[in-house]
């Protein structure tokens, strides 16, 4: 599990805005358009299309408690789902939070 560790803890760390994704989900397809029209470019993991998806979810589900996608970093801080991001678009923080990016 450190390889996976090390490996996601890196996609986070180089990766502003981090989103581990599954290609047919529509919550993650929704998450990558409210970031679009925000202009910004997420580095994205999908999950269903690596080998290691399974153990990278695993790991996600170890460090945020969260088991479910999208499963989203900006600035190396967990921000979480598709409802969060939307919840802190509408809310103005996350406007702040990439505005430094």
């Amino acid at each position: 599990m450190s390889q996976i560790k090390d490996r996601v803890e890196k996609l986070i760390q180089t990766n502003p805005v981090m989103m581990f994704s599954k290609s047919f989900c529509p919550y993650c397809k929704k998450a990558k358009a409210t970031l679009k029209e925000l202009n910004v470019e997420p580095g994205i993991c999908e999950l269903d299309e690596d080998s290691e998806g399974r153990a990278i979810q695993d790991y996600l589900k170890e460090k945020t408690s969260q088991n479910t996608v999208p499963n989203i970093f900006i600035k190396g801080q967990h921000v979480g789902g598709c409802d969060d991001l939307l919840a802190a678009k509408d809310n103005g923080s996350l406007s702040k939070m990439i505005a430094a990016l």
